[in-house]
């Protein structure tokens, strides 16, 4: 059941998309929105390493502070704005009736508090990476690795189709990580008009076939198409192919190879990660 979903905020963590979309799922499921802000603390932004008078340290704890004040302040304001263009009811104590959010502010770095907040989540719904600018990688990063939660990681900018989640197809290999990657979104595909299955080369050694993941869909009254193909990069391909079902979400495994690895010499779901223009749900 998909009833609480994370969106961190602050730090490199971006959110206007992100919570965008985790609006849309959460009224078609009825689920209630958890935004953390993640605060620096002022004393993590004194310089380490170079000895300062304690009035100039004293004047940079107090000038931090007031910068995280008006942060937090501004990020109250844009959520009340957002809240409301988006229909989503502020309250703490959601009744699982309609869709609802809430805004809680951590210290921390944002790794610890995506940490903290995720693992008792449904789904984590974070913004693409801007590798570029060095924006979200921590966040996605710790989405993946350190809460054992389905991740939605939304390209910035793109807004959220009404129909958002009516379509799903789920990259399919046999991989544990495409295994945990089913267990963990049957919600989002029961709720789905429409989910296909893509298959991609022969699979993983020993792995479940398309057609006993179909079965397994079946028996929990899914019905799901499905599409073999081949490709070079099974990563593109997906997106390639989601596209041309008209698809709005990709539902896949992820790094089933290290995510240090995969960054700097490639595999599939970094490609995914840097070229894709649709929402995906990955899982490690």
């Amino acid at each position: 059941m998909l009833a609480r979903i994370l969106v961190p905020v602050g730090g490199d963590a971006m959110g206007k998309s992100a919570l965008a979309h985790a609006a849309a799922l959460a009224h078609r499921h009825k689920a209630h929105i958890v935004v953390a802000h993640c605060r620096a603390r002022p004393e993590d932004m004194v310089p380490h390493g170079i000895p300062l008078p304690s009035f100039a340290r004293d004047t940079i704890l107090s000038q931090a502070a007031q910068l995280a004040d008006q942060e937090e302040n501004a990020l109250h304001d844009a959520l009340h704005a957002m809240a409301g263009t988006l229909d989503l009811e502020e309250t703490d104590r959601p009744d699982g009736n309609s869709a609802s959010v809430q805004f809680v502010e951590e210290f921390g770095r944002t790794p610890d508090i995506v940490k903290h907040n995720g693992r008792l989540a449904d789904l984590v719904v974070v913004e693409k990476p801007q590798r570029d600018r060095n924006l979200g990688t921590s966040a996605l990063k710790a989405a993946l690795f350190q809460t054992g939660r389905p991740v939605l990681m939304c390209p910035p900018g793109l807004t959220n189709a009404p129909d958002f989640g009516a379509k799903v197809t789920v990259g399919w290999n046999g991989s544990l990580e495409a295994a945990r990657s089913v267990a963990l979104t049957l919600d989002l595909a029961t709720r789905a008009d429409q989910v296909t299955i893509l298959a991609v080369g022969r699979g993983e050694a020993h792995g479940a076939s398309a057609e006993e993941l179909q079965d397994y869909y079946r028996l929990r009254g899914i019905a799901a198409e499905i599409i073999h193909f081949e490709a070079r990069n099974p990563g593109l391909a997906l997106l390639e192919k989601t596209e041309e079902l008209g698809a709005g979400l990709l539902i896949m495994g992820a790094y089933g190879q290290s995510h240090e690895r995969e960054t700097l010499f490639g595999g599939n779901t970094q490609s995914v990660v840097d070229k894709a223009k649709l929402p995906i749900v990955m899982a490690h």
